[in-house]
Order: C-alpha cells, then sequence, then structure tokens
C-alpha cells in the first residue's frame, strides 16, 4: 500500500480540508514543518522519504479551471518539483488542452508527474476521452469525487449515475489509474467509508490502479483500503496531526 501526502493550495498556502466546506480551509497547522508554504511541506515529506505527493489547487477548481495568477500557480509547482516531489496535480481541468497544458509544464528539467481530472470540473463522459488520448493513460487520473457518498457534479451528463456506473464510464472512456475521494471524509477524523466501492471497481477492472482518500487516520485504516484492493490512499490530517507517522507509512504489510 503506497501512502501519497495531499497539499491543499488555497492563496499560495497549504490548508487543512474539513468535510470538504471549503470556506472552513484555514493553514495547515502541522507536526512536520513549522509553517504552512508550500516549499516547507514538500522539503518535510521528501525529507520523510516520499516522493510523490496528490496537490489540489483550490483557488483553480473553485474558479472553474481558470487561474488568477498563471504564473504565481506554475511557480507553486514548480516548488514542490524543486523539492525533489513529482506531483499529481488537480487544477480543476476542464478540457483537453488543460491537461495538455499541465502535461508539458516542466522545471528544471522535471514535469508533473501525473494530471488529475476530478468528477466535479467535468462537463461531459466525451472530455475525459479526449483527455486521456492528449495526456496518456499512465499520467491521467480521473478522481471520483464524492460527498457523503455521492458522486460530487452539477453536469447533466453525470448527474443521475451512480459511482459505480460513473466509474464503468470512465474505464471505457481509457481511464487506468482512478482516485476515489469522499470529501465529506476529509479532515473529519471518522474513517474513510469508500471500501465497498473500492471493491467493487477492483471487480470492475482488476488492473485499475486504485487510490482511495478521505479520512485516512491510522495504520488501520491503511490496511483496510488494502484489503478492499486498493493500491495507495491519500493521506493530509493524520500525517500533520502526528497520528500516522512516516514510519507508518513505509511499514511492510
Amino acid at each position: 500500500m503506497q501512502v501519497i501526502p495531499v497539499i491543499d493550495l488555497m492563496h499560495g498556502l497549504v490548508v487543512r480540508g474539513v468535510g470538504g466546506r471549503r470556506s472552513e480551509y484555514r493553514p495547515i497547522q502541522s507536526v512536520l514543518a513549522d509553517d504552512a508554504q508550500p516549499h516547507s511541506l514538500a522539503r518535510a515529506f521528501h525529507a520523510a522519504g516520499f516522493r510523490e505527493t496528490y496537490v489540489a489547487d483550490l483557488d483553480a477548481i473553485l474558479a472553474g479551471g481558470k487561474q488568477a495568477s498563471p504564473a504565481r500557480a506554475w511557480n507553486l509547482y514548480a516548488q514542490l518539483m524543486d523539492c525533489g516531489l513529482e506531483p499529481w496535480i488537480d487544477a480543476g481541468a476542464r478540457t483537453a488542452d488543460d491537461a495538455r497544458a499541465l502535461a508539458r509544464f516542466t522545471a528544471e528539467n522535471r514535469r508533473i508527474g501525473a494530471i488529475v481530472a476530478g468528477l466535479e470540473s467535468l462537463e461531459h463522459p466525451d472530455i475525459l476521452t479526449e483527455m486521456c488520448a492528449a495526456v496518456g493513460p499512465e499520467r491521467l487520473i480521473f478522481s471520483l469525487d464524492l460527498k457523503a457518498g455521492v458522486p460530487l457534479t452539477e453536469a447533466a451528463a453525470w448527474k443521475d449515475l451512480r459511482a459505480e456506473e460513473i466509474a464503468a464510464v470512465a474505464l471505457r472512456a481509457g481511464v487506468r489509474r482512478m482516485i476515489v475521494l469522499d470529501l465529506a471524509k476529509v479532515g473529519m477524523e471518522g474513517g474513510v467509508g469508500t471500501e465497498p466501492l473500492c471493491r467493487t471497481l477492483r471487480c470492475l477492472d482488476p488492473k485499475l490502479q486504485i487510490i482511495a482518500g478521505g479520512g485516512v487516520r491510522s495504520a488501520a485504516d491503511l490496511r483496510s483500503l488494502e484489503l478492499a484492493g486498493c493500491d495507495a490512499a491519500l493521506v493530509a490530517s493524520a500525517l500533520h496531526d502526528g497520528r500516522l507517522s512516516p514510519d507508518d507509512c513505509f511499514a511492510p504489510g
């Protein structure tokens, strides 16, 4: 089970998620770093042994994929890469062109490791197909965004579909890497709860890379996700609070 530390960016700082209620997000306080600067957390993650990080650019996501200051966003991504991390970037990409722009970005000969296409940002399944073709299924990660188990979308093309049905559509679009993220669980210390869905996804495609996020509290939660068929887990609050140590994240079995 691989652990991917999370960096939620808002207004240039790393913030703590609170049940998906983004108006309540505040700069993180972490046992791993002295401040909420992205480069501080990135250095701490790298020093702890992590080599990848999931980055949610909340300013871009909330603005529908539009950057108020593109140069500032690129600079933040470059800082993370300069610290030795390979970021998975969710910047609210809405089109294949958005995904291509992220895929082409480099800093000191380093590139963004993966481009995340979040359900809440996508208007139609055809766009997901175009993104897969544009950047390749090895670099594109589809995020099956949920809130309290319900797919997080206002788009008519997705609106009446259950989570399992959306996952099946994504597989037909070419997706081979999928995040299962329940925002209502983020930072709430109540556990993950998406294990049944992850088991269903594993049955849909034994080769699908499944990454679960939202609510991981402990090594026991990591084990529960592993038993449900997950390959990796996104973790934020438990690392910052010290409930899950880097040693826990790299412990065998």
